[in-house]
């Protein structure tokens, strides 16, 4: 993304909400970098640097601004429509590559040399991964200290430091203060009944009834489960196991996430999956504007809401129904689904309400005799060799390498087809680009008469969709909901 700097001084002088993210400002007089929505006093427009992200703010020496808290920012999509590598590169750094691992392992993961992966990431990104890293978990760590009663120690290592002496010396070097004096300075709310409780930035228009409408009807029964309140799902940290929920919070602009204090080890983790499941990091106004250009499938979007494509808390999760879910209805997947967890699910020692047990581990599908769920012999095999290749590692569906091997491999097992790999590429693996063209509700939805579309035709009509295919497809999918 090029940034054109009168442009973004205008977008701060106006405070606008919707270019949080979207950049950020370095101040020479202060040494700061905000938000372009921070309630201080406007610098002057000859003290403003502006930069893409903020780890290139950090690594061009500016430290976060304590008023506006960047770190509170919604996903940045300057980071969307990076080359391929870098976005596998990003996902993976989301997911903590770089708090255990070297850059050199990391590009050898995405498959490119480390001179290169360097050389992609100040193109792309304004910074090395290494500081994109560091600042996540520095962004990480100051949040947790202003949202959470979390004590010192265990933020650090909920953040991804590998030391409580790195921790205090990265803070420090941040902020210039140490992290018990952050904390005395943050406003952090009480926690009710020993939980935890995040906040987690929506770019807007944001609805939750819309991402509860489609996630309802295909709730796991005894694992999750959805209300016009929020989504509650079973998960484990370890040897620890408990409820999350996540719902919307008292202000448009974010949702909350609810754990249980013993799951906080995770909760890197879990915000990252929360964000994914509800697309959190989508940029809906960009989106939007360029799906109505097709005047064709411009009735079916929606109007003031946003368009979100709802993900996936596991991939190995939405896989499995996927497979289940062939030839049956949403609700007949749902059931059987539902047999699955109680007939092979690991039970949660102490249930909560409607949750039961957690979803089955690829290791024991991998040899289940599904057949004694009332499932037709060639979907269990299907399910038996996509656990198994998962399980083994040669398949990963939460944070591939390289998403399009990913999609590659599962249509090489069996029983899995093109539309299954499609739609597992939209919601697991986040290929906004994703189309499951054979799809029949997507052939009848822009047919003109009662004969649905070709799928040649509707690969045609989609052609001016992209990047954005799996929006449309989710558009067309819901348009109903809206």
């Amino acid at each position: 993304m090029t940034l054109a700097p009168d442009a973004c001084y205008r977008a701060l002088e106006s405070r606008n909400p919707r270019f949080d993210g979207r950049f950020f400002v370095g101040v020479l007089s202060t040494g700061v970098y905000c938000r372009p929505i921070c309630p201080a006093r406007t610098p002057l427009r000859r003290n403003c640097r502006f930069f893409r992200s903020a780890p290139a703010a950090a690594e061009s020496g500016f430290r976060p601004c304590r008023r506006c808290r960047p770190e509170a920012a919604p996903g940045s999509a300057a980071w969307s429509g990076t080359s391929a590598a870098v976005g596998r590169a990003l996902r993976l750094i989301d997911r903590g590559a770089l708090d255990r691992g070297s850059v050199e392992d990391l590009a050898a993961t995405v498959g490119i040399g480390e001179r290169q992966l360097r050389r992609l990431f100040l193109e792309h990104v304004g910074a090395s991964p290494g500081c994109v890293a560091r600042t996540r978990r520095v962004h990480f760590a100051k949040k947790l200290l202003d949202e959470t009663s979390l004590p010192v120690t265990e933020v650090a290592h909920a953040a991804g430091f590998a030391s409580i002496r790195r921790f205090n010396a990265a803070m420090q070097d941040a902020y210039h203060a140490a992290p018990r004096e952050l904390r005395r300075r943050g406003r952090r709310p009480a926690d009710a009944d020993g939980g935890l409780t995040l906040r987690l930035a929506v770019r807007p228009p944001f609805a939750w009834r819309p991402i509860a409408a489609y996630l309802g009807p295909r709730a796991i029964p005894g694992v999750e489960e959805v209300a016009a309140r929020g989504y509650r799902r079973a998960v484990a940290v370890g040897d620890q196991t408990g409820p999350v929920e996540l719902g919307p919070g008292p202000d448009a602009r974010h949702l909350e996430l609810r754990i249980p204090a013993g799951l906080a080890p995770g909760l890197a983790e879990l915000s990252s999956r929360a964000r994914r499941l509800c697309d959190l990091d989508a940029d809906p106004s960009a989106i939007l504007a360029h799906l109505r250009r097709d005047p064709a499938l411009r009735p079916h979007l929606p109007s003031r809401s946003g368009l979100r494509a709802p993900g996936a808390w596991s991939g190995h999760e939405l896989a499995v129904r996927a497979i289940l879910g062939q030839q049956v209805s949403v609700a007949g997947a749902t059931t059987l689904a539902g047999r699955l967890v109680a007939r092979f699910g690991r039970p949660l020692p102490e249930p909560d309400a409607g949750l039961l047990a957690l979803f089955p581990e690829p290791a024991t599908l991998a040899d289940a005799p599904l057949e004694s769920i009332g499932l037709p012999r060639q979907r269990a095999e299907a399910i038996r060799a996509l656990a198994g290749a998962l399980a083994t590692g040669a398949l990963d569906l939460d944070a591939p390498a390289d998403p399009a091997a990913a999609r590659e491999r599962l249509v090489e097992l069996p029983g899995v087809g093109p539309w299954t790999a499609e739609y597992v590429a939209l919601r697991a693996l986040g290929e906004p680009d994703a189309f499951p063209s054979s799809d029949l509700g997507l052939r009848k939805a822009l047919a003109s008469g009662s004969t649905p579309l070709a799928t040649r035709e509707l690969e045609r009509a989609a052609e001016a969709w992209r990047p954005w295919r799996g929006y449309a497809a989710m558009a067309l999918w819901t348009s109903h909901q809206s």
